[in-house]
């Protein structure tokens, strides 16, 4: 019985001691297997360690841990398989919208998962300027980035007609019918969709400032403040000039006067080489403003909202002609005699 009853104490002990053994190497598993999880989703949180931000492609269908493995290709810091067994144990990186990311060095990959979830792209952007003509603008939409160009830059696609197509418009011509602005587009934009844009924000501005304008101005409809708004833009630069500029073009028209404006004159000469000649003055164009009375045909550049309202609220004035005084100004006269007198000090150089 003694014998037996130390052999049951032995096995106790045994049994006891094999218990706080299971217990210390489970407690030892899980706290390794804790600090592996804590340590993966660390991982997540960290910067990416980019020398510098950078543009980063995701293309449709690439898969999660490809996107890690390009980003470490392009300078982030990341340990891929942690890193991605990490985001699939405490991120979603699914539904992963395809497109252009701007990626910071402060980023995390938590960061980007959630950018690419929300397709929270980059942002191109292409600056169309005042003063500049259609033809000018499609050369800068032409080389602008990420772009889709198709109906742009195709040679055997008349560009006119897609636009009237795409706007159920019937425009011979969108001279001056597109907004000056900074526009700003998704990677794989097509480039029409600027152009509509910028026609639908001129439309928008037109009406608007047209509502408005000052009473008994000589147009006839909107188109043709838009013309004159053009010229206005090609005449000066100057901000506090355009009302008056406007008021000698306006006091012309009231009169019966022809505008004899060189930058409608300039646009109407094929392939201008920058030197406009008395033949050119006496060349009879539709732009021609010398030779025709009224307004050319169309506008002759795109028009920003400044010299819209300049054409809807002409100043005050009894200005009939202007000459540019050689410092980016000009200089306005009343009468013939004035106007010639400025014409020989500031262009002849006759005092």
């Amino acid at each position: 019985m003694a014998a037996a009853s130390i052999t049951r104490g032995c096995e106790h002990v045994v049994f006891k001691r094999f218990i706080q053994i299971f217990v210390s190497l489970s407690v030892i598993a899980v706290g390794t297997v804790a600090a592996a999880l804590w340590y993966s989703y660390h991982q997540l949180q960290q910067p990416l360690a980019l020398k510098q931000s950078i543009l980063f492609e995701v293309k449709r269908g690439m898969h999660a841990r490809t996107i890690l493995e390009q980003l470490n290709k392009q300078g982030a810091t990341i340990q891929v398989t942690p890193v991605y067994v990490a985001s699939r144990l405490f991120d979603v990186p699914q539904r992963l919208q395809a497109g252009v990311y701007e990626i910071h060095p402060a980023d995390s990959v938590a960061t980007v998962w959630r950018k690419l979830r929300t397709g929270d792209q980059y942002l191109f952007q292409v600056t169309l300027v005042e003063g500049r003509t259609f033809a000018e603008w499609l050369k800068i939409i032409a080389s602008s980035e990420r772009l889709v160009l198709s109906a742009v830059d195709d040679k055997k696609i008349n560009i006119i007609d897609v636009l009237n197509q795409r706007l159920g418009t019937q425009h011979a011509s969108f001279e001056g019918l597109l907004f000056p602005d900074t526009y700003h587009y998704m990677a794989g934009t097509k480039a029409i969709e600027i152009l509509v844009k910028a026609y639908e924000r001129m439309q928008s501005e037109l009406t608007e400032i047209w509502a408005q304008r000052s009473d008994d101005l000589p147009y006839e409809k909107p188109y043709e403040l838009l013309i004159m708004a053009s010229i206005i833009e090609k005449e000066t630069g100057i901000g506090g000039e355009r009302s008056k500029v406007s008021s000698v073009f306006v006091n012309r028209l009231r009169k019966g006067m022809r505008l004899q404006s060189d930058p409608t004159t300039i646009y109407g000469i094929e392939n201008f080489n920058g030197n406009l000649t008395r033949a050119h003055l006496r060349e009879l164009t539709p732009f021609n403003t010398y030779r025709i009375d009224g307004l050319p045909p169309t506008p002759i550049a795109m028009p920003s909202r400044e010299s819209l309202i300049a054409a809807a609220h002409p100043e005050q004035t009894e200005y009939y002609y202007f000459v540019a005084d050689g410092t980016g100004g000009h200089v306005f006269s009343k009468t013939l005699v004035e106007h010639n007198r400025a014409v020989n000090r500031y262009q002849r150089n006759q005092g």
